[in-house]
């Protein structure tokens, strides 16, 4: 059992880090508005109801598999009454963002991760009680937000990888908390973490390592510098090896404010076969891509459409697609649209090969400049401002009510391709009219 408090206290001008971790991050987001599968097996499906990208602790005592495919696991969920969503990206994006937010409130260094996860940087005046801090953190989030969440806290963010997994493998008698600060504490984390357990390790060097007799984090952090150098990827071997010393090596970072690159792309819900369909889904993504880049105050001038088929046999269906792309530099940088679309459909005709079978289409923007430094073309008429105030009233409108609730018809009315969801939930968050009513 590890010790939830050191023995004895570290210099209060260390650093300390943390992770914050959500647990089953989507499951707890769907169990958050239906109070009546609180302590029920849950489990989210992929894009299309694919497989099982979430599990609640519920569902992983029944041996649901994660990334197991969902047909296969029907059977075992419909015995067990198990709760199935499809994912609610809306929903789990807007309750990423409470979590960070309140994450904020405590430090204000804070590195997203992912949707689920976020490095911190303990404040210099909580390392003498930093057991107290991680249980005033994890309560406030819960408080807050009402997503549960594991905290491991440590010198480097590996050593943080290893105390929030042993966090989350004990919830209750860790209470959510894990610190390793001291040595005693860290030779018995390691110890206890396998080789394939280790974050920056993939499963090919695990299985390197171990047949080098290298089974846990312990046995690795003791090799030297130069074996990792030879041995285990060069330079990141040696920073992970250091990190597992307490010598941090890789530091919390600033968010990314602007994105050098904006991409919108969907599987479609069944094969699209239509030039006309290909045409509706390009349009949408297209639409989805600017939206995101007039959100940064950016334009864009380059784009990128890409299909993605496979015409073998349909039982070969999953095998081998084929990715296809057409490019475009626009005359000027813009995030306007009805210009964006302008550009992309003729792209769509341009890859487009009757008879085959489509499985997923996308856009990606690039180029990206801020729209207040943005060059003209001596041959080309700058861009309409009225056509700016449009995208903005769009833009309004659509964040106020809903997402698409103002469209272009080129990106279709019924689109019979949009990705399946047969068990979505209700955008509790953000939109009007899937609010969760109060009786």
């Amino acid at each position: 059992m590890l010790i939830p408090h050191p023995p004895y206290p570290i210099p209060l001008n260390q650093k300390m880090k943390a992770i914050i971790d959500c647990n089953s991050f989507y499951c707890a987001c769907e169990k958050l508005f239906r109070p009546e599968i609180r302590t029920s097996p849950v489990v989210v499906l992929s894009n299309n109801d694919g497989c099982i990208i979430s599990r609640s602790d519920e569902a992983k005592k029944l041996g649901l598999d994660m990334a197991g495919p969902f047909f296969k696991a029907k059977a075992a969920i419909e015995k067990n009454g198990v709760a199935v969503f499809s994912s609610n990206y809306n929903l789990y994006g807007d309750m990423s963002k409470r979590v960070m937010d309140t994450l904020k409130t405590l430090t204000p260094h804070v590195e997203v991760y992912s949707v689920d996860e976020a490095f911190v940087l303990v404040p210099e005046n909580e390392n003498a009680r930093l057991y107290q801090f991680g249980i005033a953190a994890k309560e406030k989030i819960e408080q807050w937000t009402g997503i549960s969440v594991s905290i491991g806290i440590g010198e480097t963010k590996v050593l943080c990888k290893v105390a929030n997994r042993l966090a989350k493998k004990d919830k209750k008698g860790s209470s959510g908390v894990t610190v390793l600060q001291s040595e005693i504490q860290i030779r018995e984390a390691l110890e206890r973490t396998s080789i394939d357990e280790v974050w920056g390790v993939g499963r090919r060097y695990a299985v390197k390592l171990k047949d080098q007799g290298i089974t846990d984090a312990w046995q690795l952090r003791n090799m030297p510098e130069e074996w990792a150098r030879k041995n285990l990827g060069g330079i990141v071997g040696v920073r992970l090896i250091r990190e597992l010393n307490g010598h941090p090596c890789i530091d919390i970072q600033d968010p990314l404010e602007n994105k050098k690159m904006i991409a919108s792309t969907r599987m479609f819900g069944k094969p699209v076969f239509q030039l006309q369909e290909l045409t509706e889904a390009v349009a949408s993504y297209t639409s989805r891509a600017a939206e995101k880049l007039r959100r940064q105050w950016c334009t864009a001038s380059f784009m990128n459409v890409f299909l993605v088929s496979n015409d073998h046999p349909f039982h070969q269906y999953q095998y081998n697609p084929e990715t296809i792309h057409a490019f475009y530099r626009l005359p000027v940088a813009t995030s306007h649209t009805n210009e964006l679309i302008r550009r992309a459909v003729p792209l769509v005709a341009q890859l487009y090969r009757p008879g085959s079978r489509y499985l997923k289409a996308g856009v990606i923007l690039s180029g990206i400049v801020p729209e207040n430094v943005q060059q003209s073309n001596l041959f080309e008429k700058s861009p309409d401002k009225k056509v700016k105030k449009l995208m903005e009233a769009i833009d309004n409108i659509n964040a106020s009510i809903s997402h698409d609730t103002v469209k272009y018809v080129s990106s279709g009315v019924k689109r019979e391709w949009k990705m399946r969801q047969d068990f979505r939930s209700p955008r509790y968050t953000s939109a009007w009219k899937e609010l969760k009513e109060v009786k």
